[in-house]
């Protein structure tokens, strides 16, 4: 049975169902418990699993990680909920130089098997430190996965393959995307890393969306087969593992590819996914990748500033018409 409901409701009924079925699985992050979080997501998971496995904090991220991390090394599986993915500052230490790097360090004796799941996104309102997307800056770091669900379906299925994998995950959910609806599964379900999704067939340009620009890119293909324009969507899934095959079977197919990230463009994601389909792909391409990223400044706090700094249907479609007939070999 299939039935629709949100990305917050999907993300609840991952961490419920897991928590269920394993024991040393707990919620652990700034109000998590009697508050649900700003966006509501964890609502109703304290009353059925206790403040022993759900645990509100104090405002201390990096104190709260590092409690995690050594709870996953010896023997929990903790979720952190960070409340704002521009927080992940606050604890690189714990995440990037602990968390990713314990296996290494103790020759595979130590795991660390525990998730962070936070947010990306901007054109909600909420400024400069409360709007940002920075997966590129944890998927630059080996030992960490990353994943980006796209809709409730992704959402569900990812989180619970996070839960259950020995390795530290951070999960970016949009947090515009929270009160969207998909089809969702009511049996269960996961979703393996690594495997991206083709959303649409086409055969004349390749759009690849990561998280909401997924959606972008599925907008801007609708336009584009109007003009004639057989446009292909995939979303990744995951920055790490990348499925790389995917992709590049896609750009030898269509001969042309546009990357939408919301991530700022400078060293980010877009120019990673594009170097690598520009090694592995260029004597099949037509025209070089090109990259759609969000403005490389600051998240004005203005709406009509914030909604000109990330990419939209409009902005993608005039990329790929230019790029199709040849009167584009790089992005503005």
């Amino acid at each position: 049975m299939t039935r629709e409901i949100t990305l917050s409701k999907a993300v609840n009924e991952a961490i419920a169902e897991e928590m269920r079925r394993d024991e040393t699985v707990f919620l652990i992050g700034e109000d998590v418990a009697e508050a649900g979080t700003p966006f509501k997501v964890t609502s109703g998971l304290v009353e059925e699993f206790g403040t022993d496995r759900v645990i509100d904090t104090p405002i201390s991220e990096p104190g709260f990680v590092g409690m995690a991390v050594g709870a996953a090394m010896t023997g929990s599986r903790p979720i952190v909920d960070l409340m704002f993915g521009d927080f992940i500052y606050l604890v690189m230490d714990q995440l990037c130089n602990q968390a990713a790097k314990t296996h290494y360090m103790s020759g595979g004796k130590l795991k660390v098997p525990m998730v962070l799941r936070t947010n990306l996104g901007a054109t909600r309102r909420s400024a400069a430190q409360h709007s940002q997307s920075l997966h590129a800056l944890v998927a630059h770091i080996p030992g960490l996965k990353v994943a980006m669900p796209s809709s409730a379906y992704e959402a569900k299925g990812l989180m619970k393959t996070a839960i259950r994998d020995d390795n530290p995950v951070v999960i970016f959910e949009d947090k515009l995307m929270y009160n969207d609806k998909a089809p969702v599964p009511e049996e269960e379900y996961l979703i393996p890393f690594g495997e991206a999704n083709v959303l649409r067939e086409g055969t004349d340009i390749t759009l690849i969306g990561t998280s909401s620009m997924r959606q972008v890119c599925e907008k801007a293909a609708e336009a584009l087969a109007k003009d004639g324009i057989s446009a292909e969507v995939i979303d990744p899934r995951t920055l790490v593992p990348l499925d790389e095959p995917t992709l590049l079977k896609s750009a030898r197919k269509t001969s042309r590819v546009i990357v939408v990230d919301e991530g700022h463009r400078n060293f980010g994601v877009t120019g990673e996914i594009a170097s690598r389909i520009n090694e592995k792909a260029f004597y099949h391409l037509d025209a070089p990748v090109l990259r759609l990223g969000a403005m490389d400044v600051p998240v004005p706090f203005s709406p009509a500033l914030e909604d000109l700094t990330v990419p939209t249907p409009d902005a993608v479609a005039a990329a790929a018409r230019s790029l199709v007939a040849g009167e584009m070999t790089h992005a503005a």
